[in-house]
């Protein structure tokens, strides 16, 4: 059973559970941005980094079996450790190495940015892309834990907080009509770190309760897709045009578009819709690539 960690104090909370492990290396996992910005907040012993190209282009074979070559020249064994310091693409990828290196060794999620901590890092699924399609090669395993930190936060831009907001406001539309009307009317600018911590004591357990049900998404876990059927067909078209846009700018487009039609074939609260659509026109802009 993954086990999630809320703490700012990344440094003790890591050390311990190192301690407490019985490992015979520990490696550290970032991609080239997490290693200037991220790594240098850990201060730990005997740790064996191991440093990836940045980007989703870059989340590919090539890119793992860099990553199971640095284990096995570190010395890699199933008593080994994997800490993924980093964003989506880190924890995915670094928790398909860790699966499959040695018939799977433990690993650690440690998630950089809001979107990762309330999405990748938590719920088992690892993996990479391979033939223009994304996440086509991978398995379910989940990190033993997640420790959940805000002290990250404070390296990333505003436009990437907000995009991590808006699966926290899905899990409050899946679980919780009190907690998404407070989230509609939250500043996200002026939340500190022990406030994001809260928040995500109240948003993470929301995901976690429904995949501990469907594990292997089968069927319930589906709701978690909530605005991204809409929202990847914003990215999709966006890219297409040469004009990207942060995945959760599309989400929370998708979320405003699923709504819509919730409201037109099932009666969602009209105020509520329009409230939402406030929020994401001022917090996330409109969808505008033309």
């Amino acid at each position: 059973m993954q086990q999630v960690i809320y703490s700012n104090d990344i440094n003790n909370t890591l050390e311990g559970l190192i301690a407490n492990g019985d490992f015979n290396r520990v490696f550290v996992l970032t991609d080239t941005n997490t290693a200037r910005v991220a790594l240098p907040l850990l201060d730990l012993d005997g740790i064996i980094p191991i440093t990836i190209p940045a980007g989703e282009e870059n989340k590919n074979l090539d890119t793992v079996q860099a990553v199971w070559q640095a284990l096995i020249d570190g010395g890699g064994t199933r008593q080994s450790l994997l800490v993924n310091l980093g964003g989506g693409m880190v924890t995915d990828l670094g928790g398909f190495a860790a699966a499959t290196f040695k018939r799977g060794i433990r690993f650690v999620n440690c998630p950089t940015t809001l979107l990762c901590a309330v999405d990748a890092a938590v719920g088992g699924k690892t993996g990479i892309d391979h033939g223009g399609l994304k996440n086509e090669i991978g398995v379910f395993a989940e990190a033993s834990h997640v420790i959940v930190s805000a002290c990250f936060f404070a390296t990333l831009p505003e436009a990437e907080l907000r995009s991590g907001f808006a699966e926290v406001l899905k899990h409050a539309m899946l679980s919780s009509t009190d907690s998404f009307k407070t989230l509609l009317h939250t500043n996200i600018g002026n939340l500190s770190p022990n406030q994001w911590l809260d928040l995500l004591r109240q948003s993470i357990p929301v995901k976690q309760g429904i995949v501990a049900q469907d594990p292997t998404e089968q069927g319930l876990r589906r709701v978690l897709n909530l605005g991204h059927t809409v929202g990847h067909a914003f990215e999709s078209l966006a890219l297409q045009r040469g004009k990207p846009v942060p995945h959760g700018y599309a989400v929370a487009w998708g979320l405003v578009t699923e709504t819509v039609l919730s409201r037109l074939e099932a009666g969602f609260d009209g105020m509520l819709l329009n409230d939402l659509a406030l929020m994401v026109r001022d917090s996330f802009g409109s969808f505008n690539i033309t």
